[in-house]
């Protein structure tokens, strides 16, 4: 087993071809396909399944991957300190879910440790989405909220894939509407409060999507629905006609966050919002650093204005 082995088999991994995965690595396609095949050989293992699509990581395949993927960074990391080379580009991945504070999160580790060169990933997905990105190593974390109707069957996934939660706040129930709504004159709100306006809600794709969707109350029937699949649209209808969305309560900032109230829903369930990190490998230092970045937006966004009340933490 070799270290160049080891970086082939990242590179595929991240193409999900191997086609593609040759092609940036500038080396002929059956090449490559050989040098995985003595590294499968070798370690007994199948590393790679082939798909309709390519290919993509078995489970044997994730294991591996989770420990080369350090190996890798700190030969790369030697190489510079030893070496005299000048710092290569800095890659990092997060996946989370609509939450605009992931992004301002995002957007500050950028501005703190980009250089010259960098690659850095933001995905926006479902909670089953995000799951798998960690699992599989497309992303370091992943950012997801935990309520009461899917809280226990996440947990169990997360142990089965060897995923481990950290809570980073702990929020009731809150809904968003436009300043101009009239249910923003009220200090709380109660369920029935919202049944002449239009909820707005991000469409799930599939039924596992739907079982593990972080929004609250999704069980409730109600005469006026709104599907959307992105964070803009959602606010931006929510202003245009009047509408409501049922989350966490923290937007974030450079979200319209002058024209959108939050205001306590009275029901008696609680969101839990943290992170999800894959236990096979260590934290690197710029996911350490998105941490904290997470925390000061979730500090900063409970004493906002835009809030009736302080929002309720307790991690």
């Amino acid at each position: 087993m070799t270290l160049q082995q080891l970086k082939y088999a990242a590179a595929i991994a991240a193409a999900g071809t191997i086609s593609e995965a040759a092609q940036a690595l500038s080396i002929a396609q059956p090449s490559l396909t050989n040098a995985m095949k003595k590294l499968e050989t070798e370690l007994g293992i199948r590393i790679f399944m082939r798909t309709n699509k390519g290919v993509a990581l078995s489970r044997e395949g994730e294991e591996f991957l989770a420990y080369a993927s350090r190996v890798t960074e700190q030969a790369t990391l030697l190489e510079e300190k030893y070496k005299g080379r000048k710092i290569g580009k800095q890659s990092f991945c997060v996946s989370a879910q609509h939450d605009s504070f992931a992004m301002n999160a995002f957007a500050d580790l950028i501005r703190l440790f980009g250089n010259e060169a960098y690659d850095f990933y933001l995905r926006e997905n479902q909670t089953d989405e995000i799951i798998e990105d960690v699992v599989k190593l497309r992303s370091e974390i992943g950012v997801l909220c935990l309520n009461e109707y899917q809280k226990n069957r996440i947990q169990r996934i997360l142990k089965d894939r060897e995923l481990m939660f950290e809570c980073l706040f702990v929020a009731s129930p809150y809904v968003c509407v436009s300043s101009t709504n009239p249910l923003a004159e009220k200090h709380a709100v109660k369920p029935e409060d919202l049944e002449p306006y239009p909820c707005l809600s991000f469409e799930r794709k599939t039924r596992e999507a739907v079982c593990l969707t972080e929004e609250i109350l999704n069980t409730l029937k109600r005469k006026k629905n709104i599907w959307v699949g992105d964070r803009a649209t959602l606010f931006n209808l929510l202003i245009d006609l009047n509408g409501y969305t049922i989350c966490h309560g923290i937007i974030g900032e450079g979200y319209n966050e002058k024209d959108i109230v939050a205001i306590p829903l009275l029901i008696e369930d609680a969101v839990e919002v943290g992170y999800i990190v894959n236990q096979k490998i260590s934290r690197g230092s710029l996911c350490s650093h998105y941490i904290e970045a997470l925390k000061n937006h979730a500090q900063q966004a409970r004493l906002s204005p835009f809030h009736k009340m302080p929002l309720y933490y307790s991690a």
